[in-house]
């Protein structure tokens, strides 16, 4: 049996997210070396950050590949031997480091470097805007009316899509004209994974070439953001990661390819639950939890050997 692990995007990030991992003692490096980045102990900086501090790109992408990271961390040793694991945008970084492809203090660094070069390559004033309840081609018509791009193709006739906010304005009001059952405005400042950030792609490939990398380990598949390919390559591997700033990630392949691989359970490690509601949607006969929906690392650790082999899990690289 095969447990497909799901690292979620920035957007869902809250006061409480490191409610289950903050005190796990096997999470205490990361979180010490995301203080280092952030200038202040994340799991006090959630609590006393506004919401626009906690939503701002670089603050937003290291939270949540903090999250993920530390979940990883605290449930090492519960992992089955046999995984696939994909990340949801910045998550897909993330995923490199729950894979046991990058270290886990490489991968914080990268994601903070990360969230610079996107700044430094953003038009002012651009955003995302989730549609639901159109085709793809209705969507993407709507996007080459309107100057946008899609962004992310969800399943279940679900859509991100990038943009200035003016232009995602008036496509938004074009699409609820056309019946799209909801249209809202994400929380993220930049237009991820479009056109708009054509010059990001190469920066950040050359920072990745920067950083030790190894492919996972034996029974551990990763999962490409940009297509749902199994990276078999780490150069190949590399070059999709950074190409995924710019353009449309196809999480619908991705959850597709974790069926494929025989994935009997999925486990998103947030923060938030849309992944694995996706999932869930996606895929009502398999099983599908987030972290958030346990109220212990043990209730999480019992779900996990419920749903798949116990066995261990390869520390990445230089792990802290």
């Amino acid at each position: 049996m095969t447990l497909a692990i799901l690292c979620s995007g920035q957007g869902p990030q809250h006061r409480g997210m490191f409610a289950l991992t903050g005190d796990a003692p096997e999470a205490e490096g990361v979180f010490a070396h995301a203080t280092r980045l952030l200038g202040g102990d994340p799991r006090e900086l959630v609590v006393s950050q506004s919401d626009a501090a906690l939503h701002r790109n670089r603050v937003a992408q290291v939270l949540c590949t903090l999250h993920s990271l530390a979940a990883t961390a605290a449930l090492r040793e519960s992992m089955p031997a046999s995984l696939v694991i994909a990340g949801y945008s910045v998550g897909e970084v993330a995923a490199w480091g729950a894979a046991g492809s990058m270290a886990h203090a490489d991968v914080l660094d990268i994601v903070s470097l990360r969230a610079e070069i996107m700044d430094e390559a953003s038009p002012a004033g651009d955003g995302l805007l989730f549609v639901r309840g159109l085709s793809f081609r209705v969507v993407e018509t709507l996007c080459e009316q309107n100057d946008a791009s899609v962004a992310i193709v969800n399943p279940g006739d679900a859509f991100v899509v990038g943009g200035s906010r003016l232009a995602l304005q008036a496509l938004g009001q074009r699409a609820l004209a056309m019946s799209a059952t909801k249209v809202i405005p994400l929380h993220v400042e930049v237009a991820s994974h479009t056109k708009r950030l054509s010059r990001a792609s190469p920066l950040f490939r050359q920072a990745l070439g920067t950083r030790r990398v190894s492919l996972p380990a034996v029974g551990t598949r990763l999962l490409s953001g940009i297509d749902g390919a199994t990276v078999i390559q780490i150069e190949p591997g590399l070059d999709k990661l950074a190409a995924q700033i710019s353009q449309t990630v196809r999480w619908a392949d991705c959850l597709q390819a974790c069926i494929e691989a025989g994935a009997s359970a999925f486990l998103e490690l947030g923060p938030g639950r849309a992944l694995c509601e996706m999932a869930a949607g996606a895929y009502p006969d398999v099983p599908a939890r987030s972290l958030e929906d346990f109220r212990t690392l043990e209730g999480a650790r019992a779900w996990i050997a419920s749903h798949a082999p116990r066995g261990g899990y390869p520390d990445p690289p230089g792990a802290p």
